[in-house]
């Protein structure tokens, strides 16, 4: 039975063609002889590739012998035919030889014989709760988390030192650098901080002066927000806006100069990079987050004060006088402290997470969801750590 190349481009190979591969089988008594012959190139063997295909799923041969001493050409794609053939006929227990190819056509053979080998299927797990995968992926987010935490204190401790520039040059610092990103981070962000506080104060002044009503106390309502806004809400809801914002944004600039090379490049010229892309970024984050977090607290206070006066006739100058009495400078300062220490997380997890990014977009992607996620986590671990020690210290 012999197999021979098939129509192409209009024109019917024949034996005589030499650009044809071709392909004689004889069975024996469950011994199969293969004799390859002509050319087996990426441009010709698609002809041959059904007869091989046909070699495949055969199940009751026990001897192969394949026969290379006529074939003048062979390359990848024709040694990958080849390979599979034999990874197919090597799975069913068939004893495979493969005689008269030249020293060339063995080297390729054997470089293309792992990929010809079919994936074995992943094993079958249930839907049961499995101790060992359980424990092996905490493992390994106890490494991850490891890995992000010393690579975290290497961006911040190459942060504070400032290095920018090559050594020897005056300025390590530009601040027109840090000035378009407290721009872009701090400025641009003051519409949405104002009007996501003001509707938050809005809103508990509302459920506060519900709740209040029934006992007669609803002038307490403007203790109620004036301490949760100034000492927690403030800061908190700004810097998870933050997160979202900015810090997506870093993350999605940093990944884009990793995937482009362009933080390769930094390092080629004899720049730092940790010093050129992030030591503006989180100075501009230290420096805006608590200035947006005072405009978030008087956003939040004002939309309070409207929705006090609306629903429950306290006017405004009972409203400022009656917050006056409810809180002093440490409610104040209790939420502004946290601020720096916020945008220093923001701006590390967004900075480490960005240069962590592959070079392919699926990886930006996830890359910058892990860093929204995780941000927003610390954060609000954080500042329940930060209430807890000012209970402790009675602040």
């Amino acid at each position: 039975m012999v197999f021979k190349a098939h129509k192409k481009r209009g024109r019917k190979a024949t034996p005589e063609d030499p650009n044809a591969p071709h392909l004689e089988v004889r069975e024996e008594e469950g011994a199969l002889n293969c004799q390859l012959s002509g050319v087996w190139t990426t441009r010709t063997v698609g002809h041959i590739d059904d007869a091989m295909r046909d070699l495949l799923t055969r199940r009751n041969i026990s001897d192969l012998r394949l026969d290379l001493g006529a074939v003048k050409q062979l390359d990848t794609a024709g040694a990958w035919l080849v390979a599979r053939l034999v990874t197919a006929q090597k799975q069913r227990g068939a004893s495979v030889d493969i005689v008269g190819q030249s020293e060339a056509t063995s080297i390729l053979l054997d470089a293309v014989a792992p990929t010809a080998e079919e994936p074995k299927p992943p094993p079958a797990t249930s839907g049961r709760f499995s101790l060992t995968r359980f424990l092996e992926t905490l493992g390994r987010s106890m490494y991850d988390l490891r890995d992000d935490l010393f690579y975290g204190l290497h961006i911040l401790g190459a942060t504070i030192s400032g290095a920018q520039m090559k050594l020897g040059h005056k300025q390590a610092v530009n601040p027109a650098a840090i000035t378009n990103q407290i721009d872009r981070m701090g400025v641009g962000a003051i519409p949405i901080i104002v009007l996501m506080s003001a509707i938050v104060g809005a809103i508990i002044a509302q459920q506060g002066a519900f709740q209040l009503r029934y006992f007669g106390a609803e002038i307490f309502v403007v203790d109620l927000v004036g301490i949760l806004i100034m000492r927690e809400l403030g800061v908190l809801m700004t810097a998870i806006m933050i997160a979202g914002r900015s810090g997506s944004a870093i993350t999605a600039e940093i990944g884009s100069m990793k995937m482009r090379e362009e933080v390769d490049a930094l390092t080629v010229i004899g720049l730092n990079p940790i010093g050129v892309l992030v030591f503006p970024r989180l100075v501009a984050l230290v420096v805006a987050l608590p200035c947006l977090t005072i405009i978030a607290n008087f956003a939040a206070l004002a939309g309070a004060m409207g929705v006090a006066w609306s629903y429950s006739g306290i006017p405004p100058s009972a409203f400022i006088g009656r917050l006056h009495d409810a809180i002093d400078l440490t409610s104040v300062f209790a939420g502004l402290i946290k601020a720096p220490f916020m945008a220093m997380i923001i701006g590390i997890i967004a900075s480490v997470e960005g240069m962590k990014v592959g070079g392919s977009a699926e990886s930006l992607g996830n890359r910058v969801t892990a860093s929204v996620v995780k941000a927003i986590f610390v954060v609000i671990v954080v500042d329940g750590l930060f209430a807890m020690f000012y209970a402790a210290i009675d602040f």
